[in-house]
């Protein structure tokens, strides 16, 4: 990865990308993307993500989450207590070793997690509503490269942090 300084006409562009970055980034946390209606900012991002992981691989132990995730093991336990204490997640015994933990989404955490899914594709509809689908598919794939290479960056300085592109 080469860390040249940019030059000329780059410069400026660079800077409008990283206050846009900036904006987006305090927009999110701002409204947590939450969607629209009752369900509105119902849930943190970290157990959307959570739940959205559960959903897509099906049951794991934690530490099969949190390397899935790109945290720590003490993240997730942390995470994953309200969820398991509100019964969005269940706790079973591993069908092979008794000893050791499975996490799942639980019928209830299903259901919740659909209601928050379809609440914020709401959300997006509503932002990009007049974007062509073109722009749509463009802006997609374009936002999933760049936490790509955020994603990228962060595993080779050896950071942990929040989930992967491909996770959510």
């Amino acid at each position: 990865m080469s860390m040249d300084v940019p030059t000329g006409g780059d410069t400026g562009l660079l800077d409008t990308l990283q206050h846009e970055v900036a904006l987006f980034a305090r927009r999110a946390e701002q409204t947590r993307l939450g969607g629209v209606g009752q369900v509105r900012n119902s849930m943190d991002r970290a157990a959307y993500l959570l739940l959205n992981r559960l959903d897509k691989e099906g049951p794991m132990g934690v530490k099969a989450l949190a390397a899935s995730m790109g945290i720590d093991s003490s993240t997730v336990t942390r995470q994953v207590a309200p969820l398991v204490d509100t019964g969005l997640v269940k706790r079973t015994s591993h069908p092979e070793d008794g000893r050791a933990v499975v996490l799942q989404l639980s019928p209830r955490g299903q259901a919740r997690l659909e209601e928050v899914r379809s609440s914020r594709r709401q959300l997006m509809a509503e932002l990009t509503e007049d974007w062509e689908p073109e722009e749509r598919e463009a802006f997609c794939a374009l936002l999933t490269r760049f936490n790509g290479a955020l994603s990228a960056r962060m595993s080779a300085h050896g950071v942990t942090g929040p989930e992967s592109p491909s996770a959510s």
